[in-house]
């Protein structure tokens, strides 16, 4: 929820510099190789703190971040341009060939939300009856929409369901908080790969010889950056984002143009975000073919990197740690959800021996979607971050479906 009075800094242009201050400290201080940061950066990973810190600020009252425009502008024009510049080195054969373990626990991650709304109705109906009294289950079918797909099947299932205004309200803060969250925990697993891989035995060759390829091509190809290497890399990244967004005003007009019936925008394809990353992603990919790709020796990955951690501490500065104190039952509702899916996660991963990288992306293509997903691919490896986005694109379509059919399940089992 967001502060009750005025945050101390509202001017964007001060929390910006505030952020990249942030960032600055982590990445310095993270680099030191003895002393005390070693040690602390052996158990905190660098980039779980470049989330967490705008998140205290945020939550203490010194930024606003729900009032703050600098979100929607990472999300809108940094996101895109990231994907496009972690896309250009990519090697796509290399990506098919990680299997189709990245979908099955993808497909787990939907079936753990879905199964953990049920079982955290039917928990809290020990616990605290009153939370789930009357048409919480309204609310709880937005929140799977969110979680399996986004925003958009979010609304869907607030129209769908008729939840009130007020209702609604309570599950965004319960959605943005728990999810927030979880976010952190899967930044802290990503940092402990190796421990998790040797528990569910899983094979780590396929992910290993992408990063390696990758790797081998940027020293093959390493130069230092000139003023035009950097200029061409800027008019690559945000010349594709502003391509995308030329794109897709017209293609969602079309799409929106369509029969009723055909009830498009369920799959959310009359979402504005959904193609800006769909199309970036595209435009990455292709260029990927292209002589574009020599510009990976030049850093392009690493400039779309500094975009992706900018997008993180603005992530961060959305979460509200004091708004655990506003109606705390709903919130052990969400902590309940999570856990079930986290459980169901392990499981599936243990069974089919599935690395750590396929559940922490499957995960959060399910709960995050296409804006944090890649942030979480990218904790492994920046080229890594495209499959992300692949994942969270099937999310979307799934969304409204799955979200549908449990708030029919929520629905039976209230009595509504």
């Amino acid at each position: 929820m967001p502060p009750s009075t005025p945050a101390l800094i509202t001017n964007d242009a001060v929390v910006l510099g505030l952020l990249a201050i942030v960032l600055g400290f982590v990445f310095w201080s993270s680099s030191r190789e003895d002393g005390f940061w070693k040690k602390f950066y052996g158990v905190v990973p660098a980039l779980l703190l470049c989330y967490l810190i705008p998140s205290v600020f945020n939550s203490i009252g010194l930024i606003d971040g729900a009032a703050s425009g600098l979100y929607p502008m990472a999300r809108d024009y940094l996101l895109p341009s990231a994907l496009v510049l972690l896309c250009v080195a990519l090697d796509f054969g290399a990506i098919v060939r990680l299997g189709p373990k990245a979908v099955v626990m993808f497909l787990a991650g939907t079936a753990g939300v879905m199964l953990g709304a049920v079982s955290a109705f039917i928990a809290m109906g020990f616990i605290h009856p009153e939370a789930v009294a009357g048409d919480t289950w309204r609310g709880m079918t937005t929140v799977a929409g969110s979680w399996i797909g986004g925003g958009a099947n979010q609304a869907a299932m607030k129209e769908v369901f008729g939840v009130e205004a007020t209702m609604f309200g309570q599950f965004v803060a319960v959605d943005v908080l728990i999810a927030n969250l979880w976010l952190a925990v899967l930044l802290f697993m990503a940092a402990r790969a190796p421990v998790f891989d040797r528990w569910t035995g899983a094979d780590v060759s396929a992910i290993d010889d992408l990063k390696h390829r990758i790797e081998a091509y940027q020293a093959q190809h390493a130069r230092t950056p000139s003023m035009t290497d950097l200029m061409l890399i800027l008019a690559v990244g945000l010349g594709a984002t502003g391509l995308a967004h030329l794109l897709t005003d017209p293609l969602v007009g079309w799409i929106a143009s369509l029969p009723a019936e055909w009830n498009l925008e369920n799959y959310s394809l009359t979402a504005r975000f959904f193609w800006i990353t769909v199309l970036a992603t595209t435009i990455g990919l292709l260029l990927s073919f292209t002589r574009a790709r020599t510009l990976e020796g030049a850093g392009a990955s690493k400039v779309g990197s500094v975009m992706l951690y900018v997008l993180v501490a603005t992530i961060g500065m959305q979460m509200d740690l004091g708004a655990l104190l506003d109606r705390p039952w709903l919130f052990l509702l969400g902590l309940i959800w999570i856990t079930v899916h986290g459980v169901v996660m392990l499981v599936v991963a243990k069974l089919i021996r599935a690395p750590l990288f396929f559940l922490a992306v499957g995960s959060q293509a399910n709960i995050g979607g296409a804006a944090s997903a890649p942030v979480v691919a990218s904790a492994f490896h920046p080229a890594l971050a495209p499959v992300g986005v692949l994942l969270s694109v099937l999310g979307y379509a799934l969304g409204t479906y799955c979200a549908y059919a449990t708030g029919l399940l929520l629905q039976s089992m209230s009595g509504g």
